[in-house]
């Protein structure tokens, strides 16, 4: 692993060829999400949205917890502000949370959380935000809002759902239980487990994997396929066919379509576009 290039109290960015590392890094608490660390993961996640040689983003944490969700500090902070400024200090903070999340799933390159443990509440739902999870054997996922008489607040009922079906999602918001890497594995929860002294190998090295084909037809397929709960068909062609006008535009494809072209001159096999 290659030295930081950001390294605070709250979180750390490491890059490594073409894979971004963010490390949650406030161990000490089980790295629990103050208003500081908030902006400090957004400000980075901005930064590799920005870096043309990063092509993917793991989201980890240090420690043994990958993300224990809000600082109990804010709660406390929140309980204690005076009635009249409750809700409008609650939904100012509740619009920095929805930025986070945002700029995460959105995030035009593929996106890895490896949960090397507890990821209980907003934690859960920064995980549920990646395009994929990798679950340490130690690991755990939990929808603990309901234990505090909230409701997820970072994505999670959005989310949720469209991992493991509506049904499914309701159970575990409405028990909170933990679920443990097999359960979320069969439930696709979770996309792959594996022990937790492979968990960052095992997730960068599939970040390379998913990032080697051309970064603009990526963020573009990532854009489309993120709306498509919630367009139709019709919908979906029109934009991939925005998409794919860009994609005929771009060096990448050329050089690709080029490079195929003078393999199938020289007589190698041939293969699909």
């Amino acid at each position: 692993m290659s030295e930081p290039v950001s390294t605070t109290e709250t979180a750390e960015l490491h890059i490594d060829g073409p894979v971004a590392t963010l490390f949650l890094n406030r161990p000490d608490v089980r790295n629990a999400i103050d208003d500081d660390m908030r902006a400090l993961m957004l400000s980075l996640i901005e930064r590799v949205a920005q870096d043309d040689a990063v092509k993917a983003l793991v989201l980890t944490g240090r420690g043994k917890g990958f993300c224990s969700g809000g600082d109990i500090k804010s709660m406390k902070q929140r309980l204690n502000a005076p009635p009249g400024e409750i809700a409008f200090n609650g939904w100012r903070r509740q619009q920095r949370t929805h930025r986070l999340v945002a700029a995460l799933h959105d995030l035009p390159k593929p996106t890895i959380a490896a949960v090397n443990g507890a990821a209980t509440g907003l934690g859960c739902d920064l995980a549920l935000a990646c395009d994929f999870i990798v679950a340490a054997e130690e690991s755990s996922l939990s929808m603990t809002y309901v234990l505090r008489g909230l409701i997820p607040d970072g994505g999670g009922m959005y989310f949720l759902p469209r991992r493991v079906g509506l049904p499914r999602a309701k159970e575990l918001i409405f028990s909170g239980r933990r679920v443990l890497p097999p359960e979320a594995l069969a439930i696709g929860m979770v996309d792959r487990v594996c022990p937790g002294d492979r968990l960052l190998d095992d997730a960068a090295t599939w970040a390379r994997e998913l990032s080697q084909g051309s970064s603009a037809a990526l963020a573009l397929a990532k854009s489309v396929l993120n709306q498509t709960f919630e367009t139709t068909a019709e919908q979906v062609y029109g934009m991939g066919s925005q998409a794919q006008a860009i994609c005929y535009s771009t060096r990448e494809h050329q050089d690709l379509v080029s490079e195929f072209l003078e393999k199938a001159k020289s007589g190698a096999p041939k293969g699909a576009r």
